[in-house]
């Protein structure tokens, strides 16, 4: 049950927050049936989703990113598109095109054809593969939950959720975000290998002839509406300067950061971050069943929204040291 706090806050809204912490084992439970192993990814992936942001995946080639995001689509009844990003693909190849059609009156017009940016979950499969103008495109419609062609703007249908997928090591060929772009991602979510009991898992269940069959057990409406609820959960002035002072603490200019971070760090987290950070603490308190956000929530959010968004120099490199150590080091000494 949500605990009820003096924040007036609709009863209709209410009710909404305390499914939230009995809807996502249900989620959880249609996804394991396809889904081995991948539990924090799994989690992760639900509160970006609760939370109205986009994540971008990180991991080598077959880790089941792409059966995760299927399977996704699937348990929440949304519609799917998959993108497979190309070195050749083109921005109208993403939002559509307009088509001359003659009419039985021999008039001709135009008529906009859309592309598959159009749908409501995206997998935007291995993004860094084409080139920066294609990207900017996706991640503008992402941004602006709408695109335009031809001068004329044409809105996505809610809910819209883009999973991207980037490949860390094969990088010839690539196109890497720009650090502008990266900050689009509510969450940089790594993907990592399975365990040897999860492995042996996949191979018993992978290589015979059934298919799991997965239940839709959310829709989009009801998403919206969960959506729109979490954004009522409170955040306690203690713990909005906590998510504000964790964010500063990432920018070698200030006064306040380490020593560390003014050694390794070439630019920090920007506002979105601590936005993205009190919107993930809404959601995880609302899974919790908690009508408040709590410091432990922003700390358990901190690695997925600060690690693309802290810039390392090159020093950083030559010594070994990631984004994640460096978050990892704020949050020891908060």
């Amino acid at each position: 049950m949500i605990t009820e706090t003096d924040t007036p806050v609709s009863e209709e809204d209410v009710k909404l927050l305390g499914e939230v912490n009995d809807l996502y084992p249900v989620v959880n439970r249609e996804i394991r049936k396809r889904i081995i192993g991948q539990h924090a990814l799994v989690r992760d992936i639900f509160v970006a989703l609760l939370a109205q942001g986009h994540c971008l995946m990180v991991g080598v080639p077959g880790l089941a990113k792409t059966l995760m995001v299927k399977t996704l689509a699937n348990t929440l009844d949304l519609d799917f598109r998959r993108i497979q990003f190309t070195p050749d693909l083109m921005p109208g190849d993403i939002l559509g095109s307009e088509l001359i059609e003659e009419g039985a009156d021999g008039r001709r017009n135009f008529r906009f054809v859309p592309g598959p940016i159009f749908g409501q979950l995206i997998l935007a499969d291995e993004i860094n593969r084409t080139p920066p103008k294609t990207q900017a495109a996706l991640l503008e419609a992402m941004q602006e939950q709408r695109v335009t062609v031809a001068g004329q703007t044409h809105a996505l249908r809610p809910p819209f959720f883009v999973l991207a997928t980037q490949n860390p090591i094969e990088q010839e060929g690539t196109y890497p975000l720009p650090e502008a772009q990266l900050d689009r991602f509510m969450f940089c979510l790594k993907v990592g290998y399975p365990t040897r009991d999860e492995e042996v898992e996949i191979l018993v269940r992978t290589t015979t002839s059934a298919e799991p069959t997965v239940k839709s057990v959310l829709t989009g409406e009801k998403i919206i509406a969960l959506q729109n609820a979490v954004r009522a959960v409170p955040v306690p002035s203690s713990v909005a300067q906590f998510a504000v002072n964790l964010v500063h603490s990432t920018r070698p200019e200030m006064a306040t950061a380490s020593e560390r971070v003014k050694r390794y760090v070439r630019w920090g987290a920007g506002p979105r971050a601590s936005q993205y950070l009190a919107l993930a603490g809404k959601v995880l308190a609302a899974m919790g069943g908690r009508f408040n956000v709590a410091v432990e929530d922003i700390v358990e959010a901190a690695p997925m929204v600060l690690r693309h968004r802290v810039l390392l120099n090159y020093r950083a490199e030559a010594d070994g040291i990631t984004a994640d150590a460096i978050v990892a080091d704020l949050l020891t000494k908060r």
